[in-house]
């Protein structure tokens, strides 16, 4: 456009407004029938400013999905044809899968498209190759307003013989409240906590309290894994009907279960003082199966230091930036405390100083030199350990630029250190 003209100063706006009715309509439909994002902004820009009836926009808004379909297919059938494909590529997939599904969502789609879309996306349900069967699980669910159009969509997903879709049957037949059907599914797998608890949600939902209350004890004996929940719903009915031994029990078995400092704590303020005396050996006893960090904030919040650094010890010195510097914390809470044990331990994390390494490498070294020398001169007083050792380890690495570099950036006075 030139500068100083408007849209309607163009050539093109001139042509358009002199051309009749007829002619614009071919062109606007012979641009929309073979581009999908276009007929899709035709279908948007029309209904926003045009006065149609509700029959017409029910229709436009199905014709509307199904143009978006038609734009983002060819690209889900290469993500489905390889396993996946480029970030750009699945990110816009997901971007049209949702746009439809928000589309759904209205309620303002007729049936005719609904039933066209949720058949046109139940093969790539099926296959769960593309990367985007989240997206295509919610379009599937979204296009079913009725429960006989759930219940075509619970069998079709069921007709699949896979796990994950036998169970979002499952999830449907509950909802529609087919029980015989949802049982009949529910049955056949029985194996972790969260399938009694399922079940046992189910039958307390439908006034069965007392079998509910059987499953889910059945299920803290039986099942293996994933127990949360289903002590969860126990120790809720514990509570309501004032077993305390039972809902404290409950509570350290919750605990347990991959031990934390935090859960630790918690279960502890849910103890009486006397809960406390009884369950505290146990819940000691049980907690040398847990990671050794975990174990030592524990033993922090206990004050027993010598057991943490003793556990350090056993630690390797975070390698990488993903290593998680939880240890490198409660080394610090005990540099003046334990510093012989602290500044060894510090030391353990400079590793081979005779090697060549990436610079990222020398980066994350001096940083643990900075520390070295935290201990050694701020903590432990003895610059003549620290001098010695800096001397050294810079007289040893004296050719490898990279390396002075990144320790003259991280460890005070380096530069200095003859």
């Amino acid at each position: 456009m030139a500068k100083g003209k408007t849209k309607k100063d163009t050539a093109l706006a001139k042509l358009i407004a002199a051309a009749p009715e007829k002619v614009l309509s071919e062109l606007i439909l012979n641009l929309a029938e073979d581009d999908p994002g276009i007929r899709r902004e035709c279908f948007d820009y029309l209904k926003e400013n045009a006065v149609v009836s509700k029959m017409l926009e029910r229709q436009s808004e199905g014709e509307a999905i199904m143009s978006i379909w038609a734009e983002l297919l060819p690209d889900l059938e290469d993500l489905d044809a390889y396993g996946g494909g480029p970030y750009g590529v699945e990110d816009h997939v997901w971007e049209l899968l949702y746009e439809i599904t928000k589309r759904l969502t209205s309620k303002k789609v007729d049936e005719t498209y609904r039933r066209e879309i949720l058949d046109a996306v139940l093969p790539f349900i099926k296959s769960r190759n593309s990367g985007a069967g989240d997206a295509l699980d919610e379009l599937a669910y979204a296009a079913c307003y009725s429960a006989s159009e759930l219940r075509h969509l619970a069998q079709s997903l069921e007709a699949m013989h896979d796990d994950w879709q036998t169970r979002n049957a499952r999830h449907i037949y509950r909802q529609i409240g087919d029980h015989d059907k949802y049982l009949e599914l529910r049955l056949q797998v029985m194996e972790v906590g969260a399938d009694y608890h399922d079940l046992a949600e189910f039958y307390w939902e439908t006034g069965e309290k007392g079998k509910s209350l059987q499953i889910a004890r059945n299920g803290l004996k039986k099942a293996r894994g994933r127990m949360d929940e289903l002590r969860a719903f126990v120790a809720e009915r514990a509570q309501e009907s004032g077993d305390r031994a039972t809902w404290i029990e409950l509570q350290f078995d919750q605990t347990t279960d991959s031990l934390t400092c935090d859960k630790y704590n918690k279960f502890k303020a849910s103890c009486t003082t006397e809960e406390w005396e009884a369950y505290e050996p146990r819940l000691l006893k049980k907690m040398k199966g847990t990671g050794k960090t975990e174990q030592m904030k524990i033993h922090m919040d206990r004050k027993e230091y010598d057991r943490v650094v003793s556990l350090l010890s056993k630690c390797r010195y975070p390698q990488n930036k993903w290593d998680s510097k939880a240890n490198v914390r409660i080394a610090e809470k005990l540099e003046k405390r334990y510093p012989e044990q602290v500044v060894k331990w510090y030391l353990s994390g400079l590793g081979n100083l005779s090697s060549n390494q990436k610079r990222e490498e020398y980066a994350r070294k001096a940083e643990v030199m900075a520390k070295v020398r935290h201990m050694l001169v701020d903590v432990m007083k003895d610059e003549t350990r620290w001098n010695k050792l800096a001397v050294k380890v810079k007289k040893d690495n004296r050719r490898r630029t990279a390396f002075q570099q990144e320790f003259a950036r991280a460890v005070p006075g380096w530069e200095a250190i003859k």
